[in-house]
C-alpha cells in the first residue's frame, strides 16, 4: 500500500482512533455489569462488541504491533468461548428464516423446544461468574493498554492503509464460484465482511451520505452471509444422532435452498461493494479526507 503522508493536517485521526476505542471497551462492559440483560442478550450484545473492537485492533495492528494482535488474539478467544451458547440461538433463526417448510406447526414447536432447551442450558454453563471475571480482566487489560497508545502521530495515510488492507483482505475471499462454494468459504467471507464494516464507520463523517450507504450495503452483505451461517449452523444439529436428526430428511433439502438464495443474493451485493481495486479505494479515501482537512 502507498504510505506517502497526506498533503493536509491530519491531527483528527488520533481522536477518532480513541473515541473508537473507548466507545467500544465501555459497551462491552455494559453487557458483563447490566444485572436485567437475560444470558442470551449479554452473549450476544458482548459478542458483538467484541468484533468491532477486534476489527479496530487489527487497523491498529501495524501501526502499535505485537500488543495489538495480542489484545486481539485474547478478544477473539473469549468470544470462542461463548460461542457454543450461541449455536442454538443461531439454528432457530434458521428456523425462522425457512419461510416455506412442509412441517406442521407442531413439528416446528417441537423442534423450537429442543434448540430452545439446548441453548438455555448452554448459556447458562457458558455465561458464569468465572468466565464474567476473565472478561472484566481482559477488558480491564484493553482499557490500561488503551490509554498509553500514542496515537497522536497517526495520520490518516496509515488509517487508509488499514482500511485498504482489510478491504483488499475482504475482496480476496470472495468465491469464484458463489453456487459450489462451501459453507466454510462463506463463514471466512463474512468474517472479513464484518471487519470491513466495523472499520468504514470510522470513515463514515468524511463522506456522509456515501459513507452510510457503503456500511448498509456491507451490512446487508453480513446479514446474507449470517443468514447461510446460521442454515449451516441448523443442519449440523440435523446429523445423525444430533437432536434434530429425525426430521434432517425434511430439513436439509429446505436448508440447501435457502442457502443458495442468499448466497445468490450476496453475490450481487459484493459484486457492488468490492468492485474497485483496493489501490483506487484508498486513493478516493485518502482524496475525501484532504478535501474536507
Amino acid at each position: 500500500m502507498n504510505r506517502d503522508p497526506p498533503r493536509k493536517a491530519d491531527s483528527g485521526a488520533a481522536a477518532r482512533l480513541r473515541t473508537a476505542s473507548g466507545d467500544l471497551l465501555a459497551q462491552a462492559r455494559r453487557q458483563i455489569e447490566e444485572p436485567s440483560a437475560n444470558h442470551a442478550t449479554a452473549v450476544h450484545e458482548f459478542r458483538k462488541a467484541m468484533k468491532r473492537w477486534r476489527a479496530l485492533l487489527r487497523l491498529y495492528e501495524p501501526l502499535l504491533g505485537a500488543e495489538a494482535e495480542q489484545l486481539r488474539v485474547e478478544a477473539r478467544d473469549l468470544a470462542r468461548e461463548l460461542t457454543g451458547s450461541r449455536d442454538a440461538r443461531s439454528a432457530l433463526d434458521a428456523l425462522a428464516d425457512l419461510v416455506e417448510t412442509p412441517l406442521s406447526e407442531r413439528t416446528l414447536a417441537t423442534i423450537r423446544a429442543r434448540l430452545e432447551s439446548i441453548g438455555t442450558t448452554a448459556e447458562a454453563a457458558t455465561l458464569t461468574d468465572a468466565l464474567r471475571d476473565r472478561m472484566r480482566d481482559a477488558l480491564d487489560h484493553a482499557a490500561t493498554a488503551a490509554m498509553g497508545w500514542r496515537l497522536d502521530a497517526v495520520g490518516f495515510a496509515a488509517i487508509a492503509d488499514g482500511l485498504a488492507a482489510s478491504y483488499a483482505r475482504a475482496r480476496r475471499a470472495i468465491p469464484k464460484d458463489w453456487a459450489s462454494a462451501a459453507a466454510e468459504e462463506l463463514h471466512t467471507l463474512r468474517q472479513r465482511v464484518v471487519v470491513h464494516r466495523y472499520q468504514m464507520e470510522l470513515a463514515v463523517p468524511l463522506w456522509p451520505k456515501i459513507g452510510r450507504a457503503w456500511v448498509g450495503e456491507a451490512q446487508k452483505l453480513r446479514e446474507r452471509l449470517g443468514h447461510h451461517q446460521d442454515l449451516a449452523v441448523l443442519r449440523d444439529f440435523t446429523a445423525p444422532r444430533q437432536p434434530l436428526a429425525p426430521w434432517r430428511s425434511r430439513l436439509v433439502p429446505l436448508i440447501e435452498g435457502r442457502q443458495a438464495e442468499h448466497a445468490a443474493k450476496a453475490a450481487r451485493i459484493a459484486r457492488r461493494l468490492f468492485a474497485e481495486k483496493p489501490k483506487a479505494f484508498r486513493a478516493r479515501l485518502m482524496n475525501l479526507w484532504e478535501s474536507r482537512h
